[in-house]
């Protein structure tokens, strides 16, 4: 058994070791350009995404995340740190650094709080709309690598404005150099999708700029990389940039922590379910501390190199720790090829990436499943182009909450009755010959009551019993979705209950849970309504109102047949008297 244990350790190390590599020819070209999309030298990619790296590796608990520089995050920090450094590199790079301790300090926040439930707060329309609005931002962001020209501009819409009107001023090699690079990573991602094509194609580049002599043509490259290792230290900023800091970092937070959630659960069910939401708060916050320490940025999951380590082998953490290794041998050996990077291809690569974050698909999807939900994945798209990211953060939220709110507050209901040869009680609008109990209406409100629905809830029961085809005596509530009640939706079931009684209609409950039972009872509902018109099951409740239905039937008759036994009344006795 041991040998066999031995040969599997050996296995799975091979396949991470594989893996490792595989990813580290992805990020390296990766992780430079997204430190240009921050605003920031490449080396500033390749330092924090090593420090993430070790962090994640450590505390982390999915097995296959790659964690490090991303997009989104790089775009963020280029938004909020543009109005703050004023021009200047060194402050900005501070700035940068700062802001990557503070994400990681409202993560490590959150993971006091046991805040893990935020990572749930943007639907998937409000996702994928906010990834192609986050994508068109990326694109706008390097107009000015690929095309040589200056852009200009505070807004999206003024920058390619810019850049329309300067088209003459465009640096034909340097646009040559980013359409061959992006065409060339659309070609191999197509045709070769095993093949590290963002590796291919900014050596190619580097290449060309050798044999064509590009850099005399006016092609800006990287420039030269230093190989000494960043110095561990805090930011030099005082409490006035750490306040402005604040929302942008509590904004990226956010996203990082839903991207990280995300990513690891679309990949984890592969590998088993070890993920732990509230780990992950912890493990993410960790990450962002040591990418500021190295002097980095912030630091979140990447996709795209999350697929690349399963699709090779990837089993654990230690294919991370590989592409450290891998990351920090091609700084200090292939310095100079990293140096010849042209900064277009760089540009090029941050294109690609941005065009895989639309997705035109899923889109379409959404739409087909329900117009509104479409509705909401576009006009989130439209806030993060119109007012900026990082309102577009919040607006996302507000608009994913407001959806959640629209979907509670007016929810479907039913009113259900019998399907020939259907088994169970089900909703008669659902099945045009089911047919409801003749004076019983079994009416279900499909969502927790609460403050914000009471009125919506008590408003269709009335309708369902003044609605039904015959005379109602019963209105049985099914309570199957309302798991819990708060105290305004308690006093409107004891607003129901005394408005169906006034109309001679007796009101019962099924299928209420224990908790939801505790609640009523603390209110004093459960001894108005009485024990007995609380039912475990609807077939309970069904044969209560037969039974109920049956009895007061019998009474209604006996009650019936003594009038009119009653109806001639006797004679006075005094009168039996005088005739006799």
């Amino acid at each position: 058994m041991a040998s066999t244990s031995g040969a599997d350790d050996r296995s799975w190390l091979r396949g991470d070791v594989v893996a490792g590599v595989t990813v580290a020819a992805y990020l390296i070209p990766q992780v430079m350009a997204y430190a240009g999309v921050a605003g920031l030298p490449a080396v500033v990619g390749l330092w924090a995404a090593c420090a993430a790296i070790l962090a994640y590796a450590v505390l982390g608990s999915s097995r296959l995340l790659s964690v490090g520089p991303e997009s989104t995050t790089a775009l963020m920090t280029a938004v909020a740190l543009g109005a703050l450094a004023g021009g200047d590199t060194a402050r900005y790079a501070a700035l940068a650094a700062g802001l990557a301790g503070l994400v990681g300090g409202f993560c490590l926040l959150a993971w006091v709080l046991r805040l893990g439930f935020l990572a749930e707060l943007l639907s998937r329309p409000v996702l994928v709309g906010y990834m192609a609005g986050v994508a068109t931002l990326m694109v706008v962001s390097q107009l000015g690598k690929v095309t040589g020209v200056e852009v200009t501009g505070d807004s999206t819409l003024a920058q390619v404005r810019s850049v329309a009107g300067n088209l003459d001023d465009v640096h034909t090699p340097t646009l040559w150099v980013a359409v061959a690079v992006l065409a060339f990573l659309l070609a191999v991602t197509r045709f070769l999708p095993v093949v590290p094509a963002p590796l291919l194609g900014v050596l190619g580049s580097a290449g060309a700029v050798a044999l064509l002599d590009l850099e005399d043509r006016g092609v800006a490259l990287v420039g030269e990389i230093p190989r000494d290792l960043p110095s561990l230290r805090l930011p030099d900023l005082s409490l006035v940039d750490l306040r402005a800091l604040l929302p942008a970092a509590l904004g990226i937070a956010v996203v990082a922590y839903t991207d990280n959630i995300l990513t690891a659960r679309a990949f984890e069910p592969r590998h088993g379910s070890g993920l732990d939401a509230k780990q992950e708060l912890l493990a993410l916050g960790a990450a962002n501390l040591a990418a500021g320490a190295a002097q980095g940025f912030p630091v979140s999951s990447s996709g795209s190199r999350t697929a690349i380590v399963a699709a090779s082998g990837g089993r654990s953490q230690r294919s991370s720790l590989a592409a450290l290794v891998a990351v920090v041998l091609a700084v200090v050996v292939a310095n100079p090829v990293l140096a010849r990077f042209p900064t277009a291809a760089l540009g090029a690569l941050v294109v690609y990436a941005a065009l895989r974050l639309v997705d035109l698909p899923e889109f379409r999807r959404i739409f087909a499943f329900r117009r509104t939900e479409g509705l909401l994945a576009l006009g989130t798209t439209a806030s993060v182009l119109v007012v900026g990211i990082l309102p577009g953060v919040l607006v996302a939220i507000v608009l994913s909450l407001l959806d959640l709110l629209h979907r509670v507050t007016r929810p479907h209901d039913g009113i259900l009755g019998y399907v020939p040869g259907v088994a169970g009680m089900h909703d008669v609008d659902d099945y045009p010959s089911a047919r409801a109990v003749p004076g019983l209406v079994v009416y279900r409100y499909d969502s927790p009551l609460f403050f914000a629905n009471a009125h919506d809830f008590i408003t269709r029961a009335l309708a369902a019993v003044d609605d039904a085809p015959t005379p109602t005596r019963w209105l049985l509530l099914n309570m199957e979705a309302n798991v819990t009640v708060d105290v305004t939706a308690s006093d409107t079931l004891e607003s129901l209950r005394r408005e169906v009684e006034r109309r001679d209609v007796v009101l019962a409950l099924s299928r209420v849970k224990q908790e939801l039972r505790d609640d009523l009872r603390r209110s004093g509902f459960v001894d108005r309504v009485g024990e007995e018109r609380i039912f475990m099951t609807l077939p309970f409740a069904v044969q209560g109102y037969a039974a109920w239905a049956a009895a007061s039937d019998a009474a209604a008759e006996s009650e019936a047949e003594a009038t009119q036994d009653g109806a001639a009344p006797e004679e006075p006795a005094d009168s039996q008297e005088e005739r006799g």
